[in-house]
């Protein structure tokens, strides 16, 4: 299998990020204008969060630099180790798509529960994805 598969989902992760980015902006300078809060006065998340009330996107944005952390770590071990396999990757398609779906609540209608549906399997599938890789590298050496 082609080792260089694993980064386009990583890719697609990544460009996830920057979305949410634009998203979290747009509400954040949205808010600021229309409530004339001045910037200094969200120097800090405590600030910010004080301040604003519209925290949906980033919230999401910082999330997504949680989990997947590990889901990225994983895509480059198994780059490294030249151990990609088919379900492997079908497996890291799968998780991509949970996380736009986990961002796509969060930003959007924001219903805890659904939300809390979608990160729960998200991190059960990592969770068997490291267990996979780790069991495969444990019967090669």
């Amino acid at each position: 299998m082609n080792q260089n598969l694993i980064f386009f989902p990583m890719a697609v992760l990544a460009l996830l990020s920057f979305v949410v980015t634009g998203f979290m902006l747009r509400s954040r300078i949205g808010e600021m204008k229309r409530k004339r809060i001045h910037p200094q006065k969200t120097a800090s998340r405590a600030q910010a969060i004080a301040s604003l009330n519209d925290t949906n996107a980033a919230d999401n944005y910082l999330n997504l630099f949680e989990m997947p952390v590990l889901f990225y770590a994983l895509c480059l071990a198994l780059y490294v180790t030249q151990m990609l396999s088919a379900p492997m990757l079908v497996a890291a398609w799968a998780y991509v798509g949970l996380r736009c779906l986990h961002s796509f609540i969060h930003v959007g209608y924001n219903k805890v529960m659904h939300r809390f549906q979608v990160f729960a399997t998200s991190a059960v599938l990592l969770l068997l994805m490291w267990l996979g890789f780790l069991a495969q590298l444990w019967m090669k050496t």
